[in-house]
């Protein structure tokens, strides 16, 4: 169960707009990434590099991959998975687009301690 409720956060044509985008849920900021071709077409995580801590809002965004500004460290937007650590995944939260084109965003403490959105 969702440590919030099914909070909206964002228009998606405007994160798609943008690519990403980051945003204040409860006292967590999350980092909103348009996803082009996939099922749900955003995905929610943690702002902060797992390597860091260093904002990912800074960084930039090309081809499916976030890459962090601070040191270089890249990721699969889609599942959250390093494409440099194994154990270095960002930490998700539950995101969909709601019937009006809301993006909106549930933070699960239980589900970002554990795993990936692709596990």
């Amino acid at each position: 169960m969702p440590d919030t409720e099914d909070e909206p956060v964002l228009p998606l044509a405007e994160l798609r707009e943008r690519g990403m985008a980051a945003v204040q849920v409860g006292t967590t900021r999350v980092l909103l990434v348009a996803v082009d071709g996939v099922d749900g077409e955003a995905r929610a995580y943690d702002n902060r590099c797992p390597h860091r801590k260093w904002p990912l809002e800074r960084g930039t965004l090309a081809g499916g991959v976030l890459t962090c500004a601070n040191h270089g460290w890249s990721f699969d937007v889609v599942t959250g998975r390093c494409l440099d650590a194994g154990d270095r995944d960002l930490v998700p939260h539950r995101c969909r687009v709601d019937d009006e084109g809301m993006v909106r965003v549930s933070l699960d403490l239980d589900l970002a301690r554990g795993r990936t959105l692709g596990t």
